[in-house]
């Protein structure tokens, strides 16, 4: 599949020298994160995160280190999707204060120490090292040391979303990274990932500068095609409308093939358990999601407001696979999401 989108293939700063407008050069994507992003100015439209998600088929968990100027957040949240039990850790930091991450995706390492959270993110050139230790008050402390691997050559989606010079996005994401480490909870060690019972890496870095209002869908999945392809997929939409880039693509055994178009996504706010389908206009990728388990959250914090239903389940359908063809998944493991933001 063809895209108009170019490619960059070079390392390249998101801002101009004062950190305040985009580098017109910085317009495009790439197969790995390239972008350094330079941000300075503008307090409060700021926005930094790393988010990691790894799922398995019954056990999701997630970590988050995020400076939104305004507030900084580090979070780890598990979820079963089977029967609904989940539990969570959370240190907000006002300001954001000690909340640094780095300015190029994926590099370096993140830590943070609290009472009521202590975690980290190590990031190395064959792996991601997640650990944290958490106390909730319903389910007693927690911990998890997940190892997500970057298989050699294993390719990303990395794009800068323009939707002027003073607003916009780069983001990376990544997917169908084989995860593998323990979590306890409730007082119980449990293994996950490995043969048998995959567990897959989802990573999300954002940098940017967004505008107050904003409304996207983000979705993904990991697993083998039925010939036994390693696929992965990244796909997005709303928030990239109208600006002439998408967060869309194709992992097929590591090699990401980019995506061009607006994807039509089809699924109904109010049921979120109900099948979530989307598809381009060729209708290469058209894939259907079943959803297990919806993760709805709404937060008001005095100006701020966001409102997201995040379905996990299994996706079945055709992909393209690079070279022209399609790819047949039954039942592989992912998510979809719209989340709703005044921020």
């Amino acid at each position: 599949m063809a895209t108009h989108e170019p490619e960059l293939t070079e390392p390249v700063d998101l801002c101009t020298p004062d950190g305040r407008r985009l580098n017109p050069a910085a317009k495009g994507w790439s197969r790995r994160p390239l972008h350094r992003a330079n941000l300075a100015g503008r307090w409060g439209r700021t926005k930094r995160w790393d988010y990691w998600c790894v799922q398995s088929d019954d056990l999701i968990l997630t970590l988050t280190f995020a400076d939104v100027d305004y507030l900084g957040l580090v979070a780890v949240e598990w979820i079963e999707p089977h029967t609904g039990r989940t539990g969570r850790g959370f240190d907000g930091r006002p300001g954001a204060r000690g909340i640094h991450l780095p300015e190029v995706a994926g590099q370096g390492h993140l830590e943070h120490r609290s009472r009521r959270i202590d975690a980290t993110i190590d990031y190395r050139d064959d792996a991601t090292v997640l650990t944290a230790h958490w106390t909730d008050p319903k389910r007693g402390d927690g911990h998890l040391d997940i190892r997500v691997a970057q298989p050699p050559g294993h390719e990303s989606l990395n794009v800068v979303i323009p939707w002027d010079e003073q607003r916009f996005q780069f983001t990376s994401k990544h997917q169908a990274r084989p995860a593998t480490g323990t979590v306890t909870i409730d007082g119980e060690e449990r293994t996950i990932g490995g043969a048998g019972d995959p567990a897959w890496g989802i990573f999300d870095a954002g940098r940017g500068r967004w505008p107050y209002h904003t409304i996207w869908n983000w979705g993904g999945a990991a697993g083998d095609s039925a010939d036994g392809r390693r696929v992965g997929v990244q796909i997005g939409a709303k928030w990239t409308a109208g600006t002439g880039f998408t967060e869309n693509g194709v992992i097929v055994d590591g090699r990401l093939e980019k995506i061009g178009e607006e994807l039509d996504w089809s699924y109904d706010w109010d049921r979120p358990m109900e099948p979530w389908r989307v598809r381009d206009s060729s209708g290469a990728l058209d894939i259907e999601l079943v959803p297990d388990h919806d993760r709805h959250s709404r937060l008001a914090l005095g100006f701020a407001h966001n409102e997201v239903h995040q379905v996990f389940g299994r996706w079945t359908g055709s992909v393209p696979d690079g070279d022209g063809g399609t790819l047949r998944v039954e039942a592989i493991l992912g998510f979809a999401e719209e989340s709703r933001s005044r921020w």
